[in-house]
């Protein structure tokens, strides 16, 4: 299964976000991660759906927003419109408002010829997810508490990767793409990847490098 390299914006500089995302197109990532976070469900504020219109004629690579927001289904169509290519929204966010939300946001996404995907944060099991899995093109699975970059990887996290794998290749999605987003770094990749995930998130471990695109060849080798 091929192993695709997500850089997440987050750690980028705002000012030259243009440029930023040529060079990662031209430093082999194969996605870009755009973190949206709207300062309630985390306590940070990053951007909105006017960023992924404005970077969206820069680069061909699929832009993957994450929405880390209270109330997904309400900025869906803004984040299609903009151009995003997919969008994953979190299971705890959904799970407030009602026990079908998830299910009715997934289906939203879908309706607009997207991607869609389900996220779990470190402290929900990823058997709450497995309903709306046939209904996913991505798990998004955080290694990390969602809201900060440069945090620690989570190592109980690898088990919740290995029972994703295990479950998408039950319901005969073997291909799934399994995302795994916090803490990812040259040296933990391998041992993500063994578990069964095959997008990684990273941020300073490609921003912060001397070499993009060493960072990311590597990351993915």
């Amino acid at each position: 299964m091929q192993t695709k390299i997500a850089p997440s914006i987050l750690s980028a500089d705002f000012s030259v976000m243009g440029e930023t995302v040529k060079k990662l197109e031209a430093c082999g990532a194969d996605l870009i991660h755009c973190d949206v976070m709207d300062g309630s469900f985390v306590d940070p504020i990053t951007f909105g759906g006017q960023m992924i219109k404005n970077i969206r004629p820069l680069t061909k690579l699929p832009l993957d927003a994450h929405l880390m927001i209270e109330h997904p289904k309400t900025q869906i169509k803004f984040f299609a419109e903009a151009g995003a290519d997919i969008i994953t929204v979190h299971y705890k966010a959904c799970k407030k408002i009602s026990d079908t939300y998830l299910e009715e946001t997934l289906k939203l996404i879908k309706s607009y010829g997207l991607k869609c995907g389900a996220v779990v944060n470190p402290d929900v099991p990823v058997e709450n997810i497995f309903p709306v899995f046939p209904l996913c093109d991505m798990v998004l699975l955080m290694s990390v508490y969602p809201g900060y970059g440069g945090q620690k990887f989570i190592p109980e996290v690898l088990d919740k990767i290995e029972k994703a794998r295990e479950y998408a290749k039950f319901i005969g999605r073997p291909e799934m793409d399994i995302e795994i987003d916090g803490g990812v770094t040259l040296d933990n990749a391998a041992q993500i990847r063994v578990a069964g995930a095959n997008v990684l998130v990273a941020g300073s471990a490609v921003f912060n490098a001397p070499d993009m695109s060493a960072a990311i060849d590597g990351l993915r080798k």
